[in-house]
């Protein structure tokens, strides 16, 4: 138990220290995730049709890789089904990327659903919560309505919101995670400067 402690201790001290000593990329990187996030939600739209578009050529090209090396075993078992699978692929791909506009509908309607779902479950959560006179029902309660408004909202706007929802949610979470990594990189900036500030050892 000792030993995994020790291991554990020394791989937060590597971890830290990376990040002491390459903070500088880390903020770059929380710079630039900050910047696509913004511009994704300032034209929602268009980051919409990228993720759309980067599913699209996942599907195809795994189609492709799975079609080839279907057929290059054709005496295995489960042929029909590989084959199959690998043309569903395919399929999916070449129309989320001919076929932008139905492509971001279906997955605006699997993010609704999950919000939908996400926020039910928030809210029973809180309440749960809230018997057990814990503090922080409140703010799960809060998330879950957020999610349910959100949901509704989208759904409601079907299939205009299609174009602008998947988009604004991505910028949102670019966004925060910028900011983050800015956050994580600058307090470790402020270590590194603690750790290489000489220490005053003489009496008062």
């Amino acid at each position: 138990m000792s030993t995994n402690l020790r291991d554990v201790e020394k791989m937060k001290r590597t971890v830290a220290g990376s990040l002491r000593s390459h903070w500088v990329f880390f903020l770059i990187e929380g710079i630039i995730l900050l910047t696509l996030g913004l511009a994704a939600i300032l034209v929602p739209p268009l980051a919409t049709l990228a993720v759309e578009a980067l599913i699209g050529w996942l599907l195809l090209m795994s189609g492709i890789v799975g079609l080839l090396m279907t057929l290059r075993a054709r005496g295995t078992p489960g042929f029909g089904w590989s084959l199959l699978s690998a043309l569903l692929g395919i399929i999916a791909g070449i129309l989320l990327l001919t076929r932008p506009l139905s492509g971001a509908l279906s997955l605006t309607l699997i993010l609704t659903a999950f919000l939908a779902i996400e926020g039910i479950l928030s809210i029973m959560y809180a309440l749960d919560h809230r018997r057990e006179f814990t503090p922080r029902w409140g703010f799960m309660l809060f998330s879950g309505v957020v999610d349910l408004l959100l949901a509704a909202m989208i759904f409601a706007g079907l299939p205009s919101t299609a174009a602008w929802a998947i988009g604004l949610l991505v910028g949102i979470n670019l966004t925060f995670g910028g900011v983050a990594l800015m956050a994580m990189a600058l307090q470790s900036r402020i270590g590194a400067d603690q750790e290489g500030r000489p220490v005053n050892r003489s009496g008062p």
